[in-house]
């Protein structure tokens, strides 16, 4: 009897003491550079909020697979070499689970060797150069439509108002070549003249000579394929010029709410091409638009909107493959239809993505105005 008592007792001692908390699971540690100085800093400052958003949200809820998000962002200060140095360190030293893609073609190009070496499947977020998916790569995946087909919808717009006589105006990294080259076979496509097509070395910040034969050429619509720099420079050198082509696209630039700070009314009546503005709602955007806002106090841009919907479909890879894998997660992305808040993501057996379309935009009375598609445009274009 005394020893049950005995044994009863350190029974009751054991129950009594308090338990030590289970281990919290490792994070998932995905990581990724981005141009946060330098001549990217600007688009790369929004695709850091919006991925840090999806962080944020992702952990709010446990994280995935009952792990939360840890990222590890390096500044790769816009340049190639740089980056090709830190995307080793995350993957050799940092030893990271997965891997964003950078901000830029021309950084996406030169890491892509890296990230195909070691196996890790790359969501590519901030690139878009045709010549990404013409090299063979089994890890690289687009979220958005490549280059070659950014103007589509413009011109179509174009073709239905019977606007001919285009001049195309491009720097000469891959990423706006492609876009020229892309606007000159679907100009042809859709029967309409291109009568000037010109090249300049990126970097170059006067264009007046290049606005001045544009002008000479008698062209009605200026097409220019580059980055932010370019479309706020080739406004300004056609303003100089004294002449206001009736249509003016710009890439990338006007898509961001600093091009009208910057410019003000001169920024009115250009066409840019987008991947998600806050007037649709697809897949849970209005809640990321609102979210957005509350964190950052600005205006997200479609770049910050696509760095989230890249957290977003690989989210929805991990849960389905149910673990890490890279090898299962490549073979997923590589095969998986799925929905983000910029729309469908299906790719081809190159990576290249094929269910995400351009939104055609507008800057029209300081506010940025979807005119292209049909159903979804919230005003009709304006053509001066």
């Amino acid at each position: 009897m005394k020893r049950f008592y005995v044994l009863a007792g350190l029974l009751f001692l054991f129950i009594s003491l308090p338990s030590k908390p289970a281990m919290a699971a490792e994070p998932v540690r995905i990581g990724l550079t981005l141009g946060l100085t330098g001549k990217y800093s600007w688009m790369a400052d929004m695709q850091l909020k919006g991925v840090k958003l999806w962080q944020k949200d992702v952990n709010s809820r446990g994280g995935i697979l009952g792990r939360k998000i840890q990222l590890i962002i390096y500044d790769d200060k816009s340049s190639p070499p740089a980056a090709r140095s830190l995307y080793r360190r995350l993957i050799l030293n940092d030893r990271v689970d997965l891997l964003f893609g950078p901000y830029s073609s021309a950084i996406t190009e030169a890491i892509l060797p890296i990230t195909e070496k070691y196996g890790y499947p790359l969501l590519i977020s901030g690139a878009s150069a045709d010549s990404l998916w013409q090299k063979g790569y089994k890890y690289a995946f687009g979220i958005f439509s490549p280059a070659s087909k950014y103007v589509v919808g413009f011109l179509e717009l174009l073709v239905m108002n019977d606007l001919d006589d285009i001049a195309i105006v491009s720097t000469d990294d891959a990423f706006s070549t492609g876009i020229a080259k892309g606007a000159k076979k679907w100009a042809e496509r859709f029967g309409l003249k291109v009568i000037s097509f010109e090249r300049f070395k990126k970097g170059t910040r006067n264009l007046d000579v290049i606005a001045e034969r544009v002008k000479a050429s008698g062209a009605r619509v200026v097409i220019m394929c580059g980055h932010f720099n370019e479309a706020v420079d080739m406004r300004l050198s056609l303003k100089r010029s004294g002449w206001h082509p009736e249509a003016f696209y710009a890439s990338i630039g006007p898509a961001l709410d600093e091009f009208y700070e910057m410019l003000g009314p001169d920024a009115e009546y250009t066409f840019s091409s987008s991947w998600w503005e806050p007037h649709v709602n697809v897949h849970g955007s209005k809640g990321f638009y609102k979210q957005f806002l509350k964190t950052y106090r600005v205006r997200p841009s479609y770049h910050a909107a696509d760095a989230y919907a890249a957290g977003q479909i690989l989210g929805a890879a991990i849960t389905k493959s149910g673990n890490l894998d890279r090898g299962r997660l490549r073979d997923i992305l590589s095969a998986m239809d799925t929905m983000s808040i910029i729309g469908r993501y299906s790719a081809d057996r190159t990576g290249m993505q094929t269910k995400q379309f351009p939104l055609i935009i507008q800057w029209q009375k300081g506010r940025k105005e979807i005119v292209w598609p049909e159903q979804l445009k919230t005003a009709p274009p304006i053509f001066k």
